[in-house]
């Protein structure tokens, strides 16, 4: 099994090259290779899929096992590996398995259409009777407003100097309160300006991140939607780095940034064979 190891702002994934992931166990497999004491380790593996009605196709899985609906950064080091590996010319569409996403490589960034931002309960999904803007998911947790943008995220925008928050334990029981039945990536933001937000990440499945894509891009539309920002460009500050997300009249985003290729991992047999023959 061969890697390529990528990472868009510290936000790292390995892409499954060559080899395969068990039609049985896949999971564990995941979690195994994720591990970053006695695996390759890695916040996801990005795994080549059918295409569907597109040029590529891929599944994104998380550091748990699980699979993610989308992943902004995941999407942006996917296409750079598709070039990289002659596969693809400078644009193309990649196939997530429920939505196409429109890609172009540049020299310096990679950009991806990630398509609308989403408020109504059910697109997120969410648990209410109306959008969650800014609204209190119960007495304890709250305000947030929730995002849907092929997967779900609640982001939560305050004042005061974000590392002086507990914006970690935020994340770790917002990602599994039972009005977000699908588990939700937290953000909490501050506004800089009026196109600048700084935020934390805390990601379903991975917790906390450097860097994420989708995150940022909930980020800037969350910024839009409660008017503390203006359509068109926003720029999201994160610890990994800065991403660029603009947001469209029409709800429609546009994610940009850089992607740096690290290497690549060859899976000895015998660490794989091990994994594959029992649970993680």
């Amino acid at each position: 099994m061969r890697l390529e190891r990528y990472h868009g702002l510290g936000n790292d994934y390995l892409v499954l090259a060559d080899g395969a992931l068990p039609p049985v166990g896949a999971a564990d497999l995941v979690v195994a290779i994720c591990d970053r004491h006695t695996g390759a380790g890695s916040d996801g593996i990005l795994q080549p899929a059918p295409a569907g009605p597109c040029d590529f196709g891929v599944t994104i899985w998380n550091p748990d096992g699980s699979i993610a609906e989308k992943s902004g950064n995941g999407l942006r080091i996917y296409a750079r590996w598709l070039v990289d590996s002659g596969q693809a010319g400078p644009a193309f569409s990649v196939w997530t398995g429920s939505e196409r996403v429109g890609c172009e490589v540049g020299p310096d960034a990679i950009a991806i259409e990630m398509g609308s931002a989403r408020f109504a309960p059910a697109d997120v999904p969410v648990i209410a009777e109306a959008p969650l803007i800014e609204g209190p998911l119960d007495d304890e947790l709250g305000p947030y407003t929730a995002v849907g943008l092929g997967n779900p995220h609640a982001v939560r925008f305050c004042v005061e100097p974000l590392d002086t928050l507990p914006w970690r334990a935020w994340g770790a029981k917002v990602e599994v309160h039972p009005r977000v039945p699908n588990r939700t990536n937290t953000q909490v933001a501050r506004v800089i300006d009026r196109h600048t937000v700084e935020a934390r990440i805390w990601e379903r499945g991975a917790g906390e991140t450097l860097a994420s894509g989708s995150s940022a891009c909930a980020v800037a539309a969350a910024a839009v939607k409660t008017g503390r920002c203006d359509h068109g460009w926003v720029r999201v500050v994160m610890p990994g780095g800065d991403l660029r997300v603009e947001v469209r009249p029409d709800g429609t985003l546009r994610l940009e940034g850089p992607v740096e290729r690290v290497g690549a991992v060859i899976v000895d047999e015998s660490w794989l064979a091990r994994r594959s023959a029992q649970p993680a």
